[in-house]
C-alpha cells in the first residue's frame, strides 16, 4: 500500500506492507544515514519476512538534508511518530515498534524515550552507545587499521578528525581546518575517512556530533532486541552493549543482544548488499524474539 506521511511539513513517501491475516503488531523502519529511500534490501527484507509472522511494516523515505545539514535527530523521530500514526490508522490498535539501522538506531531510543505512550518495542541494528563524534573517529580508525596502516597514520587520523570536528562546534577557524584537511588529501588513506575535500563554509552542519546516547537508552522502558555483526568495524561493539547494560540496569527485562557470526555493520554475510546476503541468523532470532513478545493473531 503507498501512502504518505506529514513529517513536520515535508510530504514523505511511505509504503505500508499488511497481514494477510490478523495483525499482531507493526514494525516503523528507521534509516540508516547512507540507506534513506525506502526500497533499501534491509527494509525490503523486514517488509517480506514480517507480515507472514503479523507483523505490518511501513518503510518511508528519509527526509531530505536543507543546505548540507545532516537531518538532526529530533526532526527525525517526529517523522518516526508520524509514521506510527500512519500505520495504526492501517493496522488498528496494535503494540508498534521501530526498527533501527545505525544512525537509526539513535533515532529509534530516543523516539521512544520521547514518546514511550506509542513506542512498544525496539530492534536496533548496530547500535552504537557513543556519540556520533566519537563512533566516526572509530570507525575511521578501524578503516586504516584494516588496509594495513599503523599507528603513526592513525594518530594523524585522529588529529585531523578533532581539528574538523573543532571548526563543526565552532571552536577554530575555517582556514585552520580546511589546512589541515589539505595537508591530509595528499595521503593514500585520505578516501577512507569519509571527511569532505572542502569543508562547508560555516560550521555547524553536523548538529547531534556530540549526541550522548547513554541518558536516552536510561530512559527507554520498552523491550530492545540488540544486533551486531561480530566483525564491525564502524561500531565499538562491547562498549555499546555495556552502556546499554549500565544505561538499563533498573529496567525489568534487560536488553537481549544478539551477536551474528559473519557479519559487519550490516545484517549479511560476508559484507553482502542484497537479499540473498541476510543473514539467517539474523531473521530467525528477530523473528523468535517478536513472536515471544507480541499477542497471539
Amino acid at each position: 500500500m503507498e501512502l504518505e506521511l506529514d513529517g513536520a511539513g515535508v510530504r514523505l513517501a511511505a509504503t505500508l506492507d499488511l497481514p494477510v491475516g490478523p495483525v499482531r503488531g507493526g514494525m516503523v523502519v528507521l534509516h540508516g544515514a547512507g540507506a534513506g529511500h525506502r526500497s533499501y534490501f534491509c527494509y525490503e527484507h523486514l517488509a517480506r519476512v514480517l507480515p507472514g509472522a503479523g507483523i505490518a511494516v511501513l518503510r518511508f523515505d528519509r527526509r531530505p538534508r536543507v543546505d548540507g545539514h545532516d537531518v538532526p535527530l529530533t526532526d527525525q523521530a517526529a517523522d518516526a511518530v508520524a509514521a506510527i500514526d500512519v500505520l495504526r490508522r492501517h493496522a488498528g490498535d496494535v503494540p508498534v515498534g521501530l526498527w533501527g539501522l545505525s544512525q537509526g538506531a539513535w533515532t529509534a531510543p530516543l523516539t521512544a524515550a520521547l514518546r514511550p505512550d506509542l513506542v512498544a518495542f525496539l530492534v536496533l541494528v548496530s547500535s552504537s552507545g557513543v556519540s556520533p563524534a566519537a563512533q566516526m573517529r572509530y570507525g575511521t580508525a578501524e578503516q586504516l587499521r584494516l588496509h594495513g596502516y599503523g599507528d603513526a597514520d592513525r594518530a594523524e587520523l585522529g588529529r585531523l578528525r578533532a581539528t574538523v570536528e573543532a571548526y563543526q562546534r565552532g571552536d577554530l577557524d575555517r582556514a585552520t581546518a580546511q589546512a589541515a584537511v589539505d595537508r591530509a588529501a595528499e595521503r593514500p588513506w585520505f578516501p577512507l575517512v569519509y571527511l569532505p575535500r572542502e569543508l562547508p563554509d560555516q560550521p555547524g552542519t553536523w548538529r547531534d556530533m556530540d549526541f550522548d546516547p547513554a541518558p536516552v537508552f536510561a530512559r527507554v522502558a520498552c523491550p530492545v532486541l540488540l544486533f551486531y555483526g561480530t566483525t564491525d568495524a564502524w561500531v565499538p561493539i562491547d562498549a555499546s552493549v555495556t552502556a546499554w547494560r549500565r544505561a538499563t540496569a533498573a529496567a525489568p527485562t534487560p536488553p537481549a543482544v544478539c551477536r551474528l557470526d559473519g557479519c559487519d555493520h550490516y545484517p549479511t554475510l560476508d559484507e553482502g548488499e542484497d537479499l540473498d546476503s541476510i543473514s539467517p541468523q539474523y531473521t530467525a532470532a528477530m523473528l523468535s524474539w517478536l513472536d515471544a513478545l507480541l499477542p497471539a493473531g
